[in-house]
């Protein structure tokens, strides 16, 4: 296997950073980020520009791209990114891949940067939509109604979206609510549930099996399939929740469980 490239150093987000390039397989390099003061929010932000940038400049022979909370992994076709290359070269398609993204690194330091949305989802918590705040506010030794001002009243940052389609990671939840997960997990979680697992919350954007503890429930789509991009929310997003009744609920076109 090849050695990772040498870091190298770029000035971004207010902060120093570096960055290694490391071999994923055999047909993907992981472009691992880094800032000096071990700062997630701006590591995180970084990560987002720089998958901005290569979305909107792929090289040839690119496939795709993955960002994640640190990194960026970047899938290409050895084959195609030889051929594309016009002189002579004895280099491998990892080498010449790994020269272009220094080149994009290097070339537009003062350019990562991103603007994240405001995205906020309407909740309607507890009852049949939340049914385990009642759970969550008895392990807190709190009410119900603090549980829900606790959640709503905080700015939460989509880290990456996975798991499941259009499934946000969201980081920014008081520990104050931080429950964790059902000793049992659910087989089916009904689409738009809100929940707390562990020091994490989301939304569970399609049915399916989940162990967090669902406090309440959004009319809002976050997977819409026949979209591009299907997934509504996107990594770098900023998501505030917003308490509703259930009549607004079924007026937002939310369905009963």
């Amino acid at each position: 296997m090849q050695q990772p490239d040498k870091q190298i150093e770029g000035q971004a987000i207010k902060q120093k950073w570096s960055v290694q390039i490391l071999p994923l397989g055999d047909a993907a390099v992981l472009v691992q980020f880094q800032f000096a003061d071990n700062e997630d929010a701006d590591i995180y932000q970084l990560v987002q520009a720089f998958a901005t940038h290569i979305e909107q400049h792929p090289f040839p022979g690119m496939i795709e791209f993955v960002p994640a909370f640190t990194s960026v992994a970047i899938y290409y076709d050895p084959i195609m990114v030889k051929q594309v290359v016009n002189q002579q070269t004895n280099s491998t398609a990892y080498e010449i891949v790994v020269n272009k993204v220094n080149r994009m690194l290097a070339g537009h330091t003062s350019q990562l940067e991103q603007q994240s949305r405001l995205i906020e989802i309407p909740v309607c918590y507890g009852g049949e939509y939340g049914p385990d705040l009642e759970e969550v506010a008895k392990y807190h030794q709190i009410t119900p109604e603090e549980v829900i001002r606790i959640h709503s009243s905080a700015s939460y940052k989509v880290y990456m979206i996975g798991f499941a389609p259009g499934f946000p990671y969201l980081g920014g939840m008081s520990t104050e609510i931080a429950t964790p997960r059902r000793a049992s997990p659910r087989l089916q979680i009904p689409v738009g549930s809100v929940g707390i697992g562990g020091e994490q919350t989301g939304v569970y954007p399609i049915e399916t099996p989940g162990g967090w503890q669902l406090i309440g429930r959004t009319p809002l789509a976050l997977f819409r399939a026949k979209q591009n991009p299907p997934s509504y929310l996107r990594a770098g997003d900023t998501v505030r929740f917003r308490p509703i009744t259930q009549q607004e609920y079924l007026e937002w076109g939310g369905e009963q469980s």
